[in-house]
């Protein structure tokens, strides 16, 4: 018996480290909905979001991230694949929702991969009998079977299912647009509006300058910083319930935007504000973390969404699949950083517009391809659901705008626009007609990333969706948000505006 007690001992610890050794960590990702650098973290005053603050104290915070779309359909098809949304056709707003679309060959969600992997993938909503996340898919591909395993979105289940991959999917920041009553509403309410704290007020707020200063201006943007709150609150009960479950140690957090800012200039616009996003990582104390994540520090690089695809495998051991265009930026493995960041907007519901998008490390440059008004198009989301287009239009009628408001009221396609987001973080001075070289040479830098890109990844935008497609979207966004009155003499019998 004395013989056989160190074979045993060493046979015990042999098995225990093989399996410490062959552990997978969790992984979350926290979801928010429209939002840009908007958190007390980044320096956001009157916002009060104290779980993700703590998050980034503990974590790493990123101050160059760029969603490659700035709305959410075609930017949440790119990063739950790694790929382009217009490399994979995925780029118009809300399209192949009924038909037999299916993805490239080899492009599968991230969520089938984790699967396979031997991972729990879950869409969580209700967390500690709290209501913390929407379930959102919102994809614009339907037919590649189930997303997720677990539907049933009760956090409860993941104790007895790990390794998981969880999505907490916020409910803030939107408007409340999915009863879809909107057009009999005097005015749309955000989600969750009656029961924000309001932290911030209309008369102590700074809205930024290319709206007028209007009391309207001013009431909605305290309503969206409020809203950022009300989403680190809900975060904030996820956070909780993860430390009660004693899973904090085991689970990589990842929080990041889907898309830029709810205001009538982020979201849909390839504008700073409709596309920088924020991301926080925390790594769990049971696993080596990389050297790239130390506690409490702010990482620079510039990222694309859709790297958050590639690394987050990395996290689960897997390699990278081989037509996966996002980059793994943690780890042993971490790719050589960007020198770019691009995106790319195509029709947003009845709004037919093609933008494309560059940032570097300083410059943002923006190519409006199609013809015809940009910011001051039809989208009849937006006209009903934020009033401070509406504002606008009258101040602009009225003959009362001026400087960056009015131009961004008149600026129509196909034009270029250039701006230093170092000297100008609000993007109102465009430079793209400047004459000192220094502009000159980034004009001409950029144009020239974004001809490659455009060849390099395929862009499909250069195929116009038919008028069969695009005709029944007016008459959809009509029964949910009204037209406004302004509209009816400069349509179509389809309902697309003329330009």
């Amino acid at each position: 018996m004395n013989h056989r007690l160190p074979f045993v001992l060493t046979l015990a610890i042999l098995v225990s480290t093989a399996g410490a050794a062959d552990r997978k960590p969790n992984l979350l990702w926290l979801i928010g909905e429209n939002l840009s650098h908007d958190l007390g973290c980044y320096g956001a005053q009157q916002v009060y979001t104290p779980n993700l603050d703590r998050l980034a104290t503990e974590g790493v915070r990123y101050t160059r991230v760029f969603a490659t779309n700035p709305a959410c359909a075609p930017s949440r098809s790119a990063f739950f694949v790694g790929m382009y949304q217009t490399t994979t056709d995925t780029h118009p707003m809300r399209s192949h929702r009924d038909d037999n679309f299916r993805l490239p060959e080899g492009v599968h969600p991230i969520t089938h991969r984790l699967r396979d992997a031997g991972y729990h993938t879950a869409n969580i909503k209700t967390a500690g009998g709290h209501s913390v996340g929407t379930g959102k898919l919102d994809l614009n591909f339907v037919n590649e079977g189930p997303v997720y395993e677990d539907t049933a979105g009760d956090w409860a289940v993941l104790k007895s299912r790990q390794p998981f991959f969880a999505v907490v999917n916020a409910e803030e920041n939107e408007y409340d647009i999915y009863d879809r009553k909107s057009a009999e509403k005097e005015r749309v309410e955000w989600v969750g509006e009656r029961l924000h704290v309001q932290h911030a007020k209309p008369e102590t707020v700074s809205p930024p300058p290319y709206y007028p200063d209007d009391p309207v201006v001013r009431e909605e943007w305290a309503r969206y910083l409020n809203s950022v709150s009300g989403m680190d609150l809900r975060f904030g009960k996820v956070l909780e319930q993860l430390r009660a479950d004693g899973l904090e140690d085991d689970t990589i957090i990842l929080f990041f935007g889907d898309n830029g800012r709810l205001e009538p200039r982020g979201i849909h616009w390839c504008y700073d504000n409709g596309l920088r996003v924020p991301m926080i990582i925390r790594w769990p104390k049971n696993f080596p973390a990389p050297a790239q994540i130390v506690p409490g520090t702010v990482d620079d690089r510039i990222l694309s969404l859709i790297d958050v695809t590639a690394t987050t495998l990395s996290f689960a051991g897997l390699p990278k699949p081989p037509l996966m265009q996002g980059r793994v930026f943690l780890g042993d493995g971490a790719e050589s950083s960007r020198r770019f960041a691009f995106a790319a907007r195509d029709r947003i519901d009845e709004t037919v517009q093609r933008i494309r998008s560059v940032h570097d490390e300083r410059y943002h440059y923006i190519r409006t391809i199609s013809a015809g008004p940009t910011f001051a198009s039809l989208n009849r989301y937006k006209e009903k659901c934020f009033p401070i287009l509406p504002v606008m239009r009258e101040w602009h009628a009225a003959g009362r705008l001026s400087g960056p408001p009015l131009d961004l009221m008149q600026r129509s396609g196909p034009c270029e626009e250039l701006y230093d987001t170092t000297s100008d973080p609000h993007e109102v001075d465009d430079l793209s007609k400047s004459t000192q070289p220094a502009h000159r040479e980034a004009l001409i830098r950029l144009r020239a990333a974004l001809d490659a890109w455009i060849v390099e990844t395929g862009d499909r935008g250069e195929f116009a969706e038919s008028e069969e497609i695009v005709a029944p979207f007016a008459g959809e966004m009509h029964q949910w948000f009204g037209t406004p009155a302004w509209v009816k003499d400069a349509e179509t019998p389809s309902g697309i505006l003329r330009p």
